[in-house]
C-alpha cells in the first residue's frame, strides 16, 4: 500500500537543475498514485463494487508498490551523495526519518481515537468495529505493526507501509553504500528486479503466498526488497540512465504497458518492472513549467494517504446511514459515493498546511538540535518514502 527534497541531476558531473524541472513528473504520479489507492480502498463502499467493472480495481496494492519503489529512489538522489561524504550521519538519517512521518501518524491516529471514543459515547458503532479494537492501537501508534508479530492491522490501514519503510530507512545508508561500489546501470536495475524475484519465491516457499499479498504484519518482508529495487534505480540515474533524451520515450511506454498489462491477467513481477522504468524515467524528464502545482500535488500526497481511512470512517458511516434510512435511489448512492473523493482530497490539503507542515517547522528544528554527528540542514521532504 511513499513520497520532496531537490532531486539533483543524474549525471555526476553535471550542472544542477531547477528543483522544480526534474519534481514536477515524480510529483504528479505521487498524487496520482495516491488517488488511486483512495480509489482502491473506496471501490466497495459504492451501491455496487467497482471490482466487477474492471480488474484494475483488483490490482490497488500496486500503487502502494509504487510508493515503496519511488521512496528509496527519492532517498538515493536526496541523501545518496550526503550519506557517503558523511555529511550526514546513518543515525541522524534515521531520526529524521521517522520524525518526518511519525508525528501525522500520531494525529491521525488519534483522531481515530476520538471519533470512535466519542461514536461508542452516543452509542453509534462504527463504520468497520472489526478494524478498531484498542488492543491494536498501541502498535500502531509505535509504527511496528508490520515487523512481523501480530499486533492487528486495523485502525489506519495504510500506516502498515510507514511501519515497514521505518526498517528501510534504517537500512538504506548501509545499503546505499553497496549499491554505490556498483558502476553499471543496467546490472543494477537488473539487480533489483533479481531481488524482488528471490524475495517473490521466499515468500511463496516459506508462506505459500506471493510477495505481494502479505498480510499486513509481515509488510517489512514485501517492503525490503522493492525499497532496494527503488534504491538500485536511484544508483542507476546516477549513471545517467534512461539518458534525457530516451526517458519520454520509456515512460510512456512503461505506462501504458503496466495499464494495459492489468486488462491481460495479473502479472505482478512484470508489473513491478514497469512500474520502476516508470520511476527511473519520470525522474530524468525535465519539465521546467507547472512546477508549483506539481510540488503541492507532492505534498498533499502524503497527506492523502495517511488521512483518507479516517475520511472514509466518517463519511460512509453517515451515507450509509442517510441511504438506509431514506432509501434513496442508486444514482444519489452514487453521489455521495463521489463527494468523498474531493471531501478526501480537502481534508488532505488542511491537514497539510494547518498541521503537518508548521508541526515539521517545529520537528526538524529540534531535530537539528539532537546531539548526533552535525551536519549541514538538507531540505524537509514533503511526503514520505
Amino acid at each position: 500500500m511513499p513520497l520532496h527534497p531537490p532531486i539533483p541531476s543524474q549525471a555526476e558531473t553535471a550542472e544542477p537543475q531547477p528543483a522544480s524541472s526534474r519534481r514536477v513528473v515524480l510529483d504528479s504520479l505521487r498524487f496520482l498514485t495516491a488517488g488511486l489507492i483512495v480509489l482502491f480502498h473506496y471501490q466497495s463502499e459504492g451501491p455496487r463494487s467497482l471490482e466487477g467493472f474492471s480488474p484494475l480495481f483488483q490490482r490497488g496494492y500496486l500503487a502502494t508498490d509504487f510508493f515503496l519503489i519511488l521512496s528509496a529512489y527519492v532517498l538515493g538522489r536526496a541523501y545518496g551523495r550526503k550519506v557517503l561524504s558523511g555529511a550526514v550521519s546513518d543515525e541522524r538519517f534515521l531520526v529524521k526519518r521517522v520524525l518526518r512521518v511519525w508525528p501525522a501518524h500520531l494525529i491521525v491516529l488519534a483522531a481515530f481515537a476520538v471519533v470512535v471514543g466519542l461514536s461508542a459515547t452516543v452509542g453509534l458503532t462504527t463504520h468497520d468495529p472489526a478494524q478498531l479494537e484498542w488492543r491494536n492501537l498501541p502498535a500502531q501508534a509505535l509504527l511496528i505493526h508490520a515487523w512481523g508479530l501480530d499486533l492487528g492491522a486495523g485502525w489506519n490501514l495504510p500506516t502498515w507501509s510507514l511501519s515497514a519503510l521505518v526498517v528501510c530507512y534504517a537500512a538504506f545508508p548501509t545499503l546505499w553504500r553497496k549499491l554505490s561500489r556498483v558502476s553499471g546501470a543496467l546490472l543494477l536495475f537488473g539487480g533489483g528486479v533479481a531481488v524482488i524475484w528471490a524475495a517473490n519465491g521466499f515468500s511463496q516457499s516459506l508462506y505459500g503466498r506471493a510477495l505481494y499479498d502479505l498480510p499486513f504484519n509481515l509488510g517489512v518482508l514485501r517492503a525490503l526488497p522493492l525499497f532496494a529495487f527503488g534504491a538500485c534505480i536511484a544508483r542507476a540515474s546516477e549513471l545517467n540512465w534512461p539518458s534525457e533524451r530516451l526517458a519520454p520515450v520509456v515512460a510512456v511506454v512503461a505506462g501504458v504497458m503496466v495499464t494495459g498489462l492489468q486488462f491481460v491477467g495479473r502479472f505482478d513481477l512484470l508489473s513491478v518492472i514497469l512500474l520502476g522504468l516508470l520511476i527511473a524515467a519520470g525522474g530524468a524528464i525535465r519539465v521546467p513549467q507547472g512546477g508549483a502545482v506539481a510540488a503541492l500535488a507532492g505534498r498533499i500526497s502524503f497527506a492523502l494517504y495517511i488521512t483518507h481511512i479516517l475520511v472514509a470512517m466518517i463519511w460512509f458511516r453517515f451515507t450509509h446511514t442517510v441511504i438506509a434510512r431514506l432509501d434513496l435511489p442508486e444514482p444519489t448512492q452514487w453521489a455521495l459515493w463521489a463527494l468523498a473523493f474531493p471531501l478526501a482530497v480537502a481534508t488532505a490539503f488542511a491537514f497539510e498546511r494547518w498541521i503537518d507542515s508548521p508541526i515539521q517547522a517545529v520537528v526538524t528544528h529540534w531535530a537539528d538540535r539532537l546531539n548526533f554527528r552535525r551536519a549541514p540542514q538538507v531540505a524537509r521532504e514533503a511526503a514520505p518514502r
